[in-house]
Order: structure tokens, then sequence, then C-alpha cells
């Protein structure tokens, strides 16, 4: 009996107590449930490889999308979407440190970037070099900032914001920005027609009359590997000798990624340097401009191609109205990659 009365004696003791460090000690969450994002790609388009440990998430998508508008990225008030602008195919018109934007358009298909190739690997490599060695992200400033420091520690996992779950963060969109819905599309879904002298243009570009789809790979319209294509001679400046400066290969120099074509007559600049304003100027460099360096890519130096392509007016009109068939307008507008 004394034993009973001990043990009861002790509940009265322990069961508030416990209720009490229950009710004042930190609440138990329940864990979060990330809602899986399918990226589909157009029926027509590669596979899409993404990393095992960065997949696909609404939640993490959402918050890659809010540091891509935030200027909370730089210490001088720009933001990724500063230079990359949706309505003009996520690049921009002016010139950044001497040189045109690359468009942030399906970049889920490259292991290559900058136009010397400087990043390779994955779009998470890329974008760690955005936020460590372009913006020199203060991580101090992000961890203070209340909004990130739960979204990260919610859909990351992580208790201080590192350059590495930013770069992921920032992966999560950048890899949503798809073009996949222009003119050509369409036709090539056989949704739409090509008048009469876009598929004469068309038949120039995928030809050996024109040599374009060697380098523009059909379809994301770049195979970014790296082509010297007789811009420059002689390699008076660092900035021209392109892929050489990360390799140190002779072979190498004046080798510069292949730019994407989606939404190119929308743009300013062209090629590495910006030196063409117009689309119309890049045509005739290739017809009648290329520089017969040392290391000019194969494609430029087949025979016939000598003097370049030879087109004439009318085939360099065609060749251009069929290049306008590669703007996005649905891309352009897609509100799901404008600001949160």
């Amino acid at each position: 009996m004394r034993k009973y009365f001990f043990l009861a004696a002790l509940l009265v003791v322990l069961v508030p107590a416990c209720r009490k460090d229950h009710a004042s000690g930190p609440s138990i969450e329940e864990p979060v449930v990330l809602t899986p994002y399918a990226i589909e790609p157009p029926m027509h388009f590669p596979r899409m490889i993404i990393p095992e440990d960065n997949r696909p998430y609404v939640e993490k998508i959402k918050v890659g999308r809010m540091l891509y508008y935030d200027a909370i990225l730089s210490n001088d008030g720009r933001a990724c979407a500063g230079c990359h602008n949706q309505d003009k195919g996520f690049t921009r018109d002016a010139m950044l440190n001497g040189v045109p934007v690359l468009p942030h358009v399906n970049l889920a298909w490259t292991t290559n970037f900058m136009w010397n190739g400087a990043v390779q690997g994955t779009l998470e490599d890329a974008m760690l070099f955005e936020v460590k060695d372009f913006f020199h992200t203060d991580l101090a400033k992000v961890n203070a900032d209340a909004r990130y420091r739960e979204l990260f520690r919610k859909y990351f996992g992580v208790k201080e914001i590192g350059y590495k779950d930013l770069a992921y963060a920032l992966a999560q969109f950048v890899r949503t920005i798809i073009s996949r819905d222009t003119r050509y599309d369409r036709w090539v879904r056989g949704a739409g027609d090509l008048s009469y002298d876009e598929a004469k243009g068309r038949n120039i570009f995928f030809s050996e009359k024109g040599d374009c789809f060697h380098c523009h790979v059909n379809p994301v319209l770049s195979d970014g590997l790296f082509h010297n294509t007789g811009l420059d001679s002689p390699y008076t400046t660092t900035e021209s000798r392109g892929l050489y400066n990360v390799t140190g290969l002779p072979s190498d120099i004046g080798k510069f990624r292949t730019a994407n074509l989606r939404n190119v007559s929308l743009r300013k600049r062209y090629m590495h340097n910006g030196r063409f304003s117009t689309l119309e100027e890049v045509i005739e460099f290739y017809n009648s401009g290329v520089r017969r360096v040392d290391n000019l890519d194969p494609v430029m130096t087949k025979p016939g191609k000598e003097n370049g392509l030879r087109l004439t007016d009318e085939e360099k009109y065609q060749l251009r109205k069929f290049l306008e068939t590669f703007t996005d307008t649905t891309f352009l507008s897609d509100t799901t990659l404008a600001p949160v």
C-alpha cells in the first residue's frame, strides 16, 4: 500500500511538470512537405539532366525567383534581372563590362557558361559563380533578412544561408526559363505555317548553303560549344582570345561559346564583343567578312566557302526572315517568369 501511495505522489509531481515543460518549450513543427514540380520540355527538346540533390519543387523555385529579382544579392543595387530583362529575352540592350549579356534562356541544356567558358559544369555551378564571384554577395546581409532566413530554413533545411544555398535556389528558377513556343517551334509541332521567304530561309539555315545548323543546333539553337568563326585577327587584346584565356591552348585562341538564337531579332548587340548591331550585319559577316585565321572552325573552311557563303541579296533577306521566327512572344510575357 505504501508503494502505491509513493507512485501516486510521484505522478502528482511529474505530470504537471511535464505539461509545463511541453507548454513552455519549443513547439514541435510539422515536417514541411514540398510540392514536386515537373519540368516538361516540349517533345522535340532533348532530355533535361537535373542533379539529384536539387530536384525541382514549387516552393524552392519561388525562392529562386524572388532572389533573381532582388538586389539583396549585390552590394550596389543590382539584381540578376537588371541585366537579364524578360522583355528582351532575358538579356539587355546595353553591354556589360564591354561585352553583350548572354541571355538566360534554355540554360538547362548547357554545361559551358560565359562567352569564354570561364564557368563550366552544372547550372548550380554557374549560379554559384554569380553569387560568389560576380555579385560577391554579402551573406551576413542575406542572413539578416528574416524572410529569407525563414524560407531557407523551411524549404532548404538550413539555419545559416551559404553561397551554395543561394546558388541552388537560383538554379531552381533559372532551370524553368525555357523558350519553347516560337513560330518555328509551332511549325515543328505542326501548329503553324512559315511564309514563302521564311521557308526558304529555313532551307538555307539547315543546309550546307548556310551551315548555321552545325553550331546553332536544333531545337535549343546552340550547341553550347566553342568555335572560332574568323571574327578577329590578329588577337591583339586579351578579350579577343576567348577560350584560350581559360585553357591556355593555342588551338583555342579566338573560340567563343555559340550564342543561343532564341529571340535573336530582339537584340541590339551581336557576337562576343557586340561588334554588330543588326542581323543584316551579322549575316553579311558570314557571307563575306570571315577572316582566314589558322584555327578557323572547319565549318567555315568547307570547299566552296573559301570566300564566305556567297548568298544573294534575296537569300540574305530570306535567312533574316527565318531568324525572326525564333522570337517567342509567349516566353516574353510568361507571368511565371516575372517578379513574384
